[in-house]
């Protein structure tokens, strides 16, 4: 007889907890001179994401927690559908907020809002809706692969037009994993990861900032004081933080040095100031996540669950370990940023909306 948890993963909320206080210790550390810089309060960043980003997500985590997860399956399509209308407003004057040269966010009196954070989870739950039960529809081109690209198609041109080649990256390799756990034809992924290599070609020959990017990862020594001043300053925090670190709040970097240490770069700082030891304790609280986000969705009750669950765990993990990969050299730099972690409310409240539903599905499984 099979018998369900009925009591949402523990491992997973123990992690989850851990990785938001990760980020509200690191957050108040690293954001301390930019804070005082910018706002004249030292703890402004640190104020904003626990009044804005935790406390209102530690609600909306709990609430989707007890809603269960197939209930998302009937407002899959509408939900979607307002993602993809609010990443058109971006570009209305007087709504959308344009800043260094990106159009991303949506501005309501004193609150900004993401849209492509909203995407993220919504593209998620309506792939999971559209392709569950349909096995014909997926190995078949003009049912199923086609529509399937003509879904990434219009999301990847909202995306472009912002633009923001990171967040896109995030989300073609999380539908691609949703696509392909659904039963897929291995030849039609195939066909995409060719066509995505071509796209990321082009992308980078015709913007002449995205080259500049490019030519610094691959010689990071080209321009130090200009398109690789991020990258060089970073690997410096990494480098000065050894197995130890200098210290929590000794880091000299976030003395406006090193740009954004409490969005992407982030985890140089947390080299810096905990050192390698550390970083590899952050590290492998996301490899909890991602050991846990599998595990429920491989014991899920059925295959909305499974895609879904997925999707959320692949989501986070594809994201960390952007963000880690760009800031310490092993890619070119992004600008996304690492998950629970970095300062930011809306990408913070969909996260862990999305967690919410992860351990709603987790009620269901098998005791594991």
């Amino acid at each position: 007889m099979k018998v369900k948890n009925n009591k949402p993963d523990q491992i997973l909320t123990i992690t989850i907890f851990a990785l938001i206080v990760f980020g509200l210790v690191m957050i108040s550390s690293a954001g301390v001179a930019v804070s005082q810089y910018r706002f004249n309060d030292g703890y402004y960043f640190f104020k904003h994401q626990l009044f804005y980003g935790v406390l209102p997500g530690l609600f909306l985590m709990f609430l989707a927690q007890k809603i269960d997860y197939r209930i998302w399956k009937k407002f899959a399509l509408l939900l979607f559908a307002a993602s993809l209308f609010f990443l058109v407003l971006v570009f209305v004057p007087g709504l959308g907020l344009k800043f260094q040269g990106a159009s991303r966010w949506i501005q309501l009196g004193p609150f900004s809002f993401q849209p492509s954070e909203m995407l993220k989870l919504t593209m998620i739950l309506y792939l999971a809706a559209w392709l569950e039960g349909k096995k014909e529809l997926k190995t078949d081109l003009f049912e199923g692969f086609i529509p399937f690209l003509a879904i990434i198609g219009v999301i990847s041109f909202l995306v472009m037009k912002q633009p923001d080649m990171g967040t896109l990256g995030i989300i073609v390799l999380v539908a691609m994993c949703v696509y392909f756990l659904s039963g897929a034809k291995t030849s039609h992924i195939a066909m995409m990861i060719a066509g995505g290599a071509a796209a990321f070609l082009a992308l980078v020959k015709f913007e002449s900032y995205r080259m500049s990017r490019l030519l610094v990862f691959l010689h990071p020594e080209l321009d130090p004081r200009g398109v690789g001043y991020q990258i060089n300053q970073a690997l410096l925090a990494i480098g000065s933080g050894g197995i130890f670190g200098l210290g929590l709040g000794h880091s000299r970097q976030k003395f406006n040095y090193l740009p954004e240490p409490v969005g992407d770069s982030i985890f140089a700082i947390v080299c810096e100031e905990i050192g390698l030891i550390g970083a590899a304790v952050l590290i492998f609280l996301f490899f909890v996540f991602a050991m846990r986000g599998f595990k429920i969705a491989k014991k899920a009750p059925d295959m909305f669950g499974r895609l879904v669950a997925v999707g959320i765990t692949s989501w986070i993990i594809f994201q960390t370990l952007i963000n880690i990969s760009a800031i310490s050299g092993l890619i070119p730099l992004t600008g996304v940023t690492l998950p629970f972690v970095s300062y930011g409310g809306t990408s913070l409240i969909f996260s862990m909306i999305g967690v919410g539903i992860l351990l709603n599905i987790s009620k269901k499984c098998e005791k594991m």
